[in-house]
């Protein structure tokens, strides 16, 4: 999710560049290079061995030139999916990173315990904690230290830093889940502070207390929330250990200090620890653990998790339980600089969701209440919205048993208050941004194999969501307009964002609603509920009730059915959020979130041909944000764009445009991706793209194919087999696939088409000509070897039979539609002429009926009624070959009064099924 445009920071122009011109500034100055044979790869360089070494947490903490360009990572300790992540608080910058961390910025605020990344608005960062020299300042909240990032060092699970306040202090963090230990390095001779700010989240704080027991414990809780201004609360308990006695200590609130204090509690309270350092005390050691139920279990969690007073053997743990789960996918060859980017991607991809449960299996459930996980382990923190589409994939293919637990949590959540969370945060719902993203969610791992959830109790929980609207609102709505959505098959175009940002959502949340039903269809196929999959199927098509073929495009309809007039992207329809519509983009960008149906869209394009041009011209510019109808690849929903060439087609352009953005959109550096990584959706996207593989269609684990950017790449699979990708030569410049043999890997049957054609080149034996690999490769593993080179193939993969599949069962066979589009003026008395046609979404025969119905007074429309007919074009081998060319009919309008009248075309299938209405909305003006 992105938050609100950014006032901070003025975006600069996008990058103009064709899709050839981006991939001329990947290969400029070079020579351009033979395809190298597969046989090349007995030179193939080795795997990494260490891949935690090669990341760098620094890496996103900048804002790149792009609006909004706040990557929003924050660079301290933790592990993977951990409770905790202690990390420095920067001010002034960091404000909305929602890592809390700004590049620019040279002062900290403290160190505190909880956060989260490129969330676009900000979000816990609790009990900041700051080290300070000399007497404590007043107010301690408003107590700052300077840095500079030559004295910061951050690696997976440590990160240190040398701050001045007022003289230097270095300070070391380590992690283990669910507890923290630091050094303060102070200088000697003189009284070294530890400031706990309890009350200073980033959000408000309801309550906060703190309490000193005896000389070398400190205690406390902090109550916050307002998550993008939404109103769930969550509490979060420390305990804090010193291996040396205060030698003074206090409280402090907002109204000063209070020296030999043991409690406070204010929404500003505070708690102070001072220690007199001589030669021989130089160093204070504080170990920390945290809960979201008690003190005394966070008590627990660190006596558990971290017996010891060893900052070194943490962070070695820490390093190699990294290693652990980053050396699953291990790539041998490339560039420093992409090896770093690699594997900071895959590190950003596997910090979220967290765990919220403690180890004696306490967890705040949404009901308010204390529950236990029952010998799993409870998370939250899920940004749906974003994180369906690629990441939860690639957390499922390496951490199957925790991405179980991640969707029993979801379960429970559900359980306790009654549907499928939108945003669950720690004891409750944030419910941001459109969709109901639980759904894929949960169908996305079960595909990927994940089986240690209920399975069956998430079905009907997804099902609840999508028939059952809520009658008592509060914050949580599963499906807003779901009424809406039943009865006409889309939202109309204005409807605000209930619980979010007030964007309006009709078009975009349509879209979403369909790609939910289709992930619900696939989880009832798994469990053989055929009749549930099958209407289920039936309304993953609503998407076409969106299509218009006048514009080519998907756009937003209003109450009364009509299309805005004109083109399907219209400056004069943009709002903050996007166009009108549109959360967070517009009609020409969400045209490409058919992920379910590829093969519909194109069909209802014109055919491939038409989809590749339109798709060209829209990646003409890359990351060009909501503004533009072209690529905003620094948001989510671009993220399926560039792999669809492959379902039209034409491969070769998704291998070059792929290349091209992770060339140009990512990098080693402060501003290391295109946008808001929100929660590791961009850094995951990255993570795919690398590899070459990308996981379009939700609910399914079929990969679609692009190139993969390093040599030699091994993939540990769930079930010990590995994948295996050599791509000797490979590298930025050699995105193009011209052969792919494949060793132990099922070839999936060609797709039964009635234009498919014999290739003239069949494949060598284990030739893989086809721009996609089966599910079945993740569980049987398999080795592609790759033939790459720096110029198109373009008939590798291009087959008509070769395409990834569609999923159009139940699909319309066709679209109605009005030229002029959406609406026409005519003078009182006077005719105009209008076309009415009829677009195909098949290559069938389709009979189309259709009547006129205009309301009493309106204008008069001659003829009223007709017949429509779409037949294949065919070809002089295939007389059933070749998408119908659209069918039309023209017709005259007669103004009555003064107004605007709706003139509806109801359209019906010569079987009796009910077509999306053609509206236009007539305006009678002198």
């Amino acid at each position: 999710m992105i938050g609100r445009p950014s006032p901070r920071r003025r975006s600069a122009p996008p990058i103009l560049v064709t899709a050839l011109a981006a991939l001329l500034m990947v290969v400029l100055g070079a020579t351009i290079a033979p395809a190298l044979p597969a046989s090349a790869t007995a030179s193939l360089p080795p795997t990494v061995s260490d891949p935690a070494a090669l990341v760098h947490p620094l890496d996103g903490t900048g804002t790149g030139p792009v609006s909004p360009g706040t990557v929003g990572e924050f660079p301290g300790a933790d592990t993977p999916f951990g409770m905790i992540q202690w990390s420095p608080d920067t001010t002034p910058n960091a404000v909305q990173s929602g890592g809390g961390y700004d590049d620019a910025d040279s002062q900290i605020n403290g160190f505190s315990l909880t956060h989260l990344s490129g969330t676009g608005c900000p979000s816990y960062q609790d009990v900041p904690m700051l080290p300070t020299v000399g007497p404590i300042d007043t107010p301690p909240l408003s107590t700052h230290a300077t840095f500079s990032h030559a004295g910061e060092q951050a690696t997976p699970g440590r990160y240190h830093v040398t701050v001045q306040s007022p003289a230097p202090i270095g300070v070391t963090l380590a992690v283990t889940k669910r507890s923290g230990i630091a050094s303060f390095s102070f200088p000697a001779h003189a009284q070294a502070n530890i400031l706990f700010k309890v009350g200073d989240s980033i959000n408000p704080v309801s309550a906060a207390s703190a309490t000193l027991v005896g000389h070398d414990e400190i205690e406390g809780q902090v109550t916050s929330g307002q998550f993008c201004q939404t109103g769930t609360a969550y509490t979060l308990h420390f305990v804090a250990l010193f291996d040396h006695p205060f030698s003074s200590a206090g409280t402090f609130d907002a109204t000063g200090t209070n020296p030999g204090a043991t409690t406070c509690s204010a929404p500003t309270c505070g708690a102070y620890a001072s220690f007199a350092t001589s030669p021989g005390i130089r160093t204070v050691l504080m170990k920390v653990g945290i809960s979201f139920v008690s003190t005394a279990d966070a008590a627990q969690n660190l006596n558990e998790e971290d017996p010891r007073w060893s900052v070194q053997h943490v962070a070695a743990a820490a390093h190699t339980e990294w290693n652990a789960l980053l050396g699953r996918v291990a790539i041998g060859g490339g560039t420093s600089a992409e090896q770093h980017t690699f594997y900071t991607a895959l590190y950003h991809s596997l910090l979220f969701p967290n765990v919220v449960s403690d180890v004696n299996g306490d967890y705040p459930g949404n009901d308010g209440r204390v529950h236990t996980d029952h010998g799993r382990e409870e998370y939250a923190n899920f940004s749906e919205w974003d994180t369906y589409r690629s990441e939860i994939q690639l957390e499922s293919l390496l951490a199957p048993h925790d991405v179980g637990d991640m969707v029993q949590s979801l379960v429970d959540d559900a359980e306790q208050g009654g549907w499928l969370p939108k945003w669950a945060i720690v004891g409750g719902d944030e419910s941001q941004m459109n969709g109901d993203s639980a759904d894929p969610i949960i169908a996305d791992a079960y595909a990927m194999g994940v089986r240690n959830f209920d399975v069956q109790a998430a079905l009907n929980y997804m099902v609840k969501g999508a028939t059952q609207a809520e009658t008592n609102h509060g914050l949580e709505i599963e499906r807003q307009y779901l009424s809406q959505y039943l009865s006409q098959h889309y939202v109309n175009a204005a409807s605000l964002d209930l619980t979010s940002i007030d964007y309006s959502i009709g078009g975009s949340a349509t879209l979403e609603y369909a790609i939910d039903d289709f992930a619900i269809s696939r989880l009832a196929d798994a469990v053989h509920d055929t009749t549930l999959a099958a209407t289920m199927r039936g309304r993953a098509a609503n998407w076409e009730y969106l299509l218009n073929p006048a514009t080519g495009y998907v756009q937003a309809r209003g109450p009364d059915g009509s299309f805005p007039p004109g083109q399907a992207f219209e400056a004069a329809q943009l709002e903050p959020g996007g166009q009108t519509g549109f959360e967070e983009g517009n009609a020409v960008q969400y045209t490409w979130s058919i992920p379910q149906d590829l093969a519909g869209l194109a069909a209802l394009m014109g055919g491939d041909q038409a989809a590749v041009a339109k798709l060209t011209t829209y990646f003409t510019q890359l990351n060009a944000t909501r503004n533009a109808p072209y690529d905003w690849s620094g948001n989510e929903p671009s993220e399926w764009a560039p792999w669809e060439f492959d379902y039209f087609g034409a491969p070769a352009q998704t291998q070059g445009i792929v290349r091209a953005i992770v060339d140009t959109e990512y990098a080693d550096a402060p501003a290391d991706e295109p946008g808001n990584d929100d929660l590791g959706a961009l850094s995951s996207w990255y993570v795919w793209a690398a590899l070459g593989l990308f996981p379009v269609t939700p609910g399914t684990a079929d990969l679609a194919l692009a190139s993969p950017l390093f040599p030699n790449v091994s993939i540990l699979l769930p079930d010990g087999h590995r994948l295996v990708l050599h791509a000797p030569g490979a590298a930025a410049s050699r995105p193009y696939i011209h052969g792919v043999t494949a060793t132990g890997v099922t070839q999936p049957q060609a797709a039964t088409t009635a234009c498919a054609t014999t290739s003239s080149s069949p494949p060598a034996a284990n030739g893989w000509d086809q721009p996609w690999l089966p599910a079945s490769v993740l569980q049987s593993g398999g080795a592609l070897d790759f033939t790459l080179s720096s110029t198109p193939d373009g008939s590798w993969g291009a087959a008509p039979d070769a395409a990834p599949p569609s999923y159009g069962a139940g699909q319309l066979p066709a679209v109605g539609f009005s030229l002029p589009s959406g609406g026409v003026s005519v003078a009182p008395g006077q005719s105009t002429p209008v076309q009415l046609g009829v677009a195909s979404a098949n290559i069938g025969t389709t009979t189309v009926s259709w009547q006129a119905v205009s309301a009493p007074g309106g204008p008069q429309i001659s003829p009223s009624s007709g017949t429509l007919t779409l037949r294949p074009q065919g070809t002089a081998s295939n007389s059933s070959c070749g998408a119908p060319k659209p069918a039309s009919q023209p017709l005259t309008i007669t103004a009555g009064a003064d107004g605007t009248y709706p003139v509806r075309f109801n359209l019906r299938t010569a079987l009796g099924l009910s077509l999306p209405p053609v509206v236009l909305d007539v305006a009678v003006q002198p």
